[in-house]
């Protein structure tokens, strides 16, 4: 019981008796309660509330109301009543469901900012600066800037928002600010809301080792990431091909659509690593196969280091070997790249396959010396 209420049942001892003895409620200006409604009555309503009298909602606030308002107010109903006064001049503690409503509504609010859960606003209006809507009897407002995107071009302010009014809106509050009447919802918000929800479905319903349907959607140095049907997962660079590329854009285009290999799923980081290469066969296991070490076999020149140049099998393969340094000439040379150059196509000998560490030895000079050796042998026998 507050000082409020203390004070009054020490001056009127009626009160007080009835409030103890009967368990009536004295209910003071600014709460909210329940009660029920007994009658309409002169177009005002009265509502009982537990109180020494019943309560009323005056004629002013009943004719303010519109059609589904005071079509929802029958009698019967339980409904929840804010008290503007403990007793008006003729003794009636005077009630108002409006405002009941709007104390409801700002809770209602807040517990939306808290819980980020989204709310169905219907759109009533607009202004300059955004579309106007309610939360339970509460006005809100949602900035032109919280909507889905700008206007299209060529489109005004007006045309834009006036578009929206009498449609429904998913959105989510973000800012509750009762002393200032303040509420703001947002569409954006609430649409990556539920893009984030359809992506944990999505994640969810995936597993590693699947083989899925994808489109490129964008390009970095380190990879590129393709839509998986809502979600994006990234082919690292070294997952595109199982030759070596400096670059995504040597295999893959923006808009390309694609298969691609579920590797992992980190469901907390909601991220997918993909991968192209798994969808073929591993050159390397099936190397011993094809080539041998003494054969002869074209090459294209990759990569230029001061230790020798990498060359890559011109095959469907795309495997690449090392031709050493000491295996490009038979002539002592300073650097690589004063017998080879990058792009250059040559003929070379596999000197060394070893599959297990994934290493192909090539070289030039021991073509060279072998057709060194043969000139000698003819002109020796010539």
């Amino acid at each position: 019981m507050n000082t409020e209420q203390t004070t009054n049942q020490m001056t009127n001892p009626m009160e007080a008796w009835l409030a103890q003895d009967f368990e009536l409620t004295v209910p003071s200006p600014g709460d909210t309660v329940k009660g029920t409604i007994v009658a309409h009555h002169e177009n005002e309503i009265l509502v009982d509330i537990g109180a020494k009298s019943e309560g009323i909602i005056t004629n002013r606030e009943v004719e303010s109301m519109d059609d589904a308002t005071r079509s929802h107010l029958t009698v019967g109903k339980e409904i929840s009543v804010y008290v503007v006064s403990s007793e008006d001049q003729h003794g009636n503690i005077v009630l108002s469901y409006g405002q009941a409503m709007a104390e409801e509504g700002w809770e209602y609010a807040r517990d939306l900012l808290e819980s980020q859960d989204s709310y169905k606003s219907d759109i009533i209006g607009y202004n300059k600066g955004g579309l106007l809507t309610k939360i339970k009897n509460v006005r809100a407002f949602i900035p032109a800037s919280q909507l889905g995107g700008p206007p299209s071009s060529g489109t005004s302010t007006d045309d834009y928002l006036s578009q929206f009014v009498g449609q429904t809106l998913e959105t989510k509050v973000i800012e509750v600010d009762r002393d200032r009447n303040r509420l703001i919802l947002s569409a954006r918000a609430a649409a990556k809301k539920l893009r984030e929800a359809q992506r944990k479905k999505l994640l969810a319903s995936l597993d590693e080792g699947e083989v899925v349907d994808g489109k490129v959607v964008n390009i970095e140095r380190f990879g590129a990431f393709v839509d998986i049907g809502g979600l994006q997962g990234l082919v690292h660079l070294s997952e595109i091909s199982w030759k070596r590329i400096s670059h995504p854009t040597d295999e893959l285009n923006i808009g390309d659509k694609i298969e691609v290999y579920i590797l992992s799923i980190d469901d907390e980081k909601q991220r997918v690593a993909l991968s192209i290469k798994r969808l073929t066969p591993d050159p390397w296991t099936t190397i011993d196969d094809v080539y041998e070490t003494g054969q002869l076999v074209e090459v294209t020149i990759t990569k230029i280091e001061r230790y020798g140049a990498f060359a890559r099998l011109n095959d469907d393969t795309g495997l690449e070997g090392l031709i050493h340094v000491s295996e490009l000439s038979e002539e002592r040379i300073q650097k690589p790249a004063d017998v080879v150059q990058k792009d250059d196509i040559v003929t070379a000998r596999i000197i060394r396959i070893d599959a297990n560490q994934r290493q192909l030895g090539l070289s030039i000079k021991q073509r060279s010396e072998e057709r060194r050796v043969g000139k000698e042998c003819r002109s020796r026998w010539s």
